[in-house]
């Protein structure tokens, strides 16, 4: 009998991994049953139980490779010299995610925002889930926090600034524009860069308390 390459072995991977990360993005992980699954990937069980024990499986693994990604995103930003500017940065993290699941798009929509909800939600119904991306949180958050420290290296930020505090906020802005796209999906990833970049732009008032000074008659 011949043997299975690891390259048919990994495509066939990836294949179960995309429909499943498109049926739950679609419908939600509740609504998904391994049959949808199953139909989704065009493969009969015994193949799909080859790689996953359940959709419980899948879920957890489907996520700790998103946040993988994403981590290697600003692990490379941080090396370079300089880094990135926030904007820029950010704007790379979501062509990224783009380029890395081609799958998630459906009759032209890009899908990953609605899956990234469907994981926050399923974190309160499951530890294990949850436990898994607060782990994968924490490191994606260290990655972005180098980032902000070689911003402070570069002189491009001053040295008094928090690094984890600047962190939390790049990424709550990554975080809400996923949210809104999923919500509304009116909200383009350009926009998202030209909003930081226009917030970059932003200085202190002449008066030095950041409000406008009023000029008396």
């Amino acid at each position: 009998m011949a043997r299975v390459s690891q390259e048919h072995l990994d495509a066939r991977r990836r294949q179960i991994l995309d429909g499943a990360a498109l049926c739950f993005a679609r419908n939600g992980f509740h609504a998904t049953s391994m049959q949808d699954v199953l139909k989704e990937v065009d493969l009969s069980a015994g193949a799909v139980y080859r790689y996953f024990s359940g959709k419980e499986e899948l879920i957890e693994a489907i996520v700790a490779e998103v946040l993988g990604a994403i981590r290697d995103v600003y692990e490379r930003a941080a090396r370079e010299d300089p880094p990135a500017m926030p904007d820029e940065l950010i704007a790379r993290t979501l062509a990224h995610m783009a380029r890395e699941r081609p799958a998630l798009t459906e009759d032209g929509r890009w899908l990953f925002p609605r899956l990234m909800i469907q994981a926050w939600t399923e974190t309160l119904r499951n530890e294990t889930l949850s436990a898994l991306l607060d782990e994968g949180f924490a490191k994606v958050l260290a990655s972005w926090a180098k980032v902000v420290v070689r911003y402070q290296e570069a002189g491009m930020m001053r040295d008094d600034v928090d690094p984890d505090a600047v962190a939390r906020t790049l990424m709550a802005t990554v975080q809400g524009f996923g949210a809104q796209y999923a919500l509304f999906g009116s909200f383009s990833p350009e926009a998202l860069q030209a909003g930081v970049r226009g917030l970059l732009s932003m200085r202190e008032a002449a008066d030095g308390t950041g409000n406008q000074s009023v000029k008396k008659a």
